[in-house]
């Protein structure tokens, strides 16, 4: 999805919130982010009529804020993390009449999340893939994609529903331990490179633990060095280039392989759900060769050319 016009899967949502706030007639939208969702509504909503409010974290990537600014939207950095940013947003919809696109907390997100599933079935030619793992910050993608998919399942599109993998960081993993403990919410630290799943308490985490169980689904969590490697990996093997939370679930299918959680004879789709290019400073953690700086002199060229061809 990192081909959506913002480069992340969050235009899905925003377009579908955007055209609920034409129809009723709402000028101003707001948002809480830690950067994609906030992008994507700026993104969605530049050449309208309307003005975006959006609350990030300080510690939200720079290109997703230049993403903002250059869209046009209002920021305003926060001096704490994504929940308390998402509480503030809240608060201030509530007190000036905004609409708010939060996700989990306008039920619209889940619908436009949903179009992933369509789109799935619709490229498959119907067939569903066995697995589907999914990065899970608040969990509103995954119970959108589960949502999707009992739709066409309900009407005769698909005959069979796919396995869902939720994929967290090991700081970020509530609906993990909800799963796999006694079902309830409980919030974590929330602290991990992969800003777009940073999220202490999930606030779609319940419909998230849901999808898990009603597709007889698991949970994987993963540390940040396994994240940071699987960018690069990922880019080498696919030409695709992932932010962060996007990598996980490529870290996560290999290690699930390795655990003996798939087996040879099923399909497993990857959702890749953000461009690279909107954490650079992240993805450059993941490659550990850098680039050479010479004159421009062939000599310059020759000392370092043996390296070079026994490098490739």
């Amino acid at each position: 999805d990192g081909r959506n016009p913002s480069a992340s899967f969050k235009d899905r949502a925003s377009a579908i919130v955007t055209a609920r706030a034409i129809e009723r007639e709402r000028k101003i939208i707001c948002a809480a982010s830690t950067g994609n969702a906030a992008s994507s509504l700026a993104c969605i909503t530049a050449n309208l009529d309307i003005k975006t409010i959006i609350f990030v974290p300080e510690k939200a990537p720079e290109a997703k804020i230049a993403q903002l600014l250059i869209y046009g939207a209002y920021v305003i950095k926060v001096k704490c993390n994504y929940d308390a940013a998402f509480d503030l947003c809240v608060k201030a919809s509530q007190e000036f009449g905004w609409y708010n696109r939060n996700t989990g907390y306008n039920p619209f997100t889940r619908e436009g999340k949903k179009t992933c599933a369509f789109e799935i079935c619709e490229q498959l030619e119907w067939e569903t893939p066995d697995k589907i793992f999914v990065p899970v910050g608040d969990g509103n993608i995954i119970s959108g994609l589960w949502k999707g998919f009992l739709e066409f399942k309900k009407i005769g599109f698909i005959e069979k529903l796919p396995q869902l993998i939720a994929v967290q960081a090991e700081k970020s993993n509530a609906v993990k331990l909800a799963f796999e403990g006694d079902g309830n919410i409980k919030p974590v630290s929330g602290d991990t490179i992969a800003d777009s799943i940073s999220v202490s308490l999930p606030r779609d985490g319940m419909a998230a633990v849901m999808a898990l169980k009603e597709s007889k689904g698991f949970a994987i969590s993963l540390s940040d060095s396994e994240i940071v490697k699987a960018i690069s990996e990922f880019s080498r093997k696919t030409g695709v280039f992932p932010e962060p939370a996007a990598a996980s679930t490529y870290a996560a299918f290999l290690k699930a392989i390795k655990e003996n959680k798939i087996d040879k004879s099923e399909s497993v789709l990857l959702l890749i759900t953000g461009n690279g290019l909107k954490d650079v400073q992240t993805a450059m953690k993941s490659v550990a060769r850098k680039p050479y700086l010479i004159k421009p002199e062939l000599n310059e060229l020759k000392k370092i050319a043996g390296e070079l061809v026994n490098q490739i």
